[in-house]
């Protein structure tokens, strides 16, 4: 199956199961084979997590729908992802929020990253490269909305505390060999947290999180 075929087959797929248009045409607008390793290209749109290096993953296309989703983003928000990876994720929240912050613990993926945003044209959308030992981006904080594309032991508080009130948080949280997607609301009279389903993401490392 040729790349387009296989992209229709998805979009149509995704379309039946995500209610909100706005995320599955951000979606569709990004070229997710510019976002993994050339021998991956031919299975860009594939509904699965494909490999781009360095023991890390692109997510699979319907659970960043759902993540995306279930962050409810309006055009005004500022958005961070922590685990931005190669930057598919961070593309489509660009054309969802006003601005994106990613940050990145890998240097080659945060330079690769960087460099196909660019070209691209997402110009509302900055990659950081952060120290293992670091848990989001706090120069920017407080954001709206927080992204993360790796797995918690916990919620990490650290992650909590960058959120503005009434701010959403969307962590997979659990062991390092499976999850539950988690949505924390901040609020001042206490945090609403929602079970959105299971799934798997690779390890999250720094404060509040697993080490090394």
């Amino acid at each position: 199956m040729d790349l387009e075929a296989a992209k229709a087959q998805l979009f149509k797929h995704l379309a039946w199961e995500i209610r909100d248009a706005r995320v599955v045409d951000a979606m569709r607008r990004v070229p997710r084979e510019w976002f993994v390793p050339p021998a991956q290209r031919d299975a860009a749109y594939d509904d699965r997590p494909l490999s781009i290096g360095y023991g890390q993953t692109i997510s699979q296309p319907f659970i960043v729908a759902m993540m995306v989703e279930a962050l409810g983003l309006k055009d005004t928000d500022k958005v961070l992802e922590v685990g931005c990876g190669s930057g598919y994720v961070a593309a489509i929240l660009g054309q969802l929020a006003a601005t994106v912050v990613g940050v990145e613990i890998v240097p080659e993926l945060a330079d690769f990253a960087a460099a196909a945003l660019a070209e691209l044209g997402y110009n509302n959308v900055a990659v950081h490269l952060v120290s293992k030992s670091s848990l989001g981006y706090m120069p920017d904080a407080p954001y709206d909305a927080i992204i993360v594309s790796a797995g918690a032991p916990s919620v990490p508080p650290l992650l909590l505390a960058q959120l503005k009130w009434h701010g959403r948080l969307i962590i997979p949280v659990g062991s390092r060999w499976q999850q539950n997607l988690i949505k924390v609301t901040r609020e001042p009279e206490g945090d609403i947290v929602e079970d959105l389903g299971a799934c798997y993401f690779v390890p999250l490392l720094g404060e509040g999180a697993w080490n090394g």
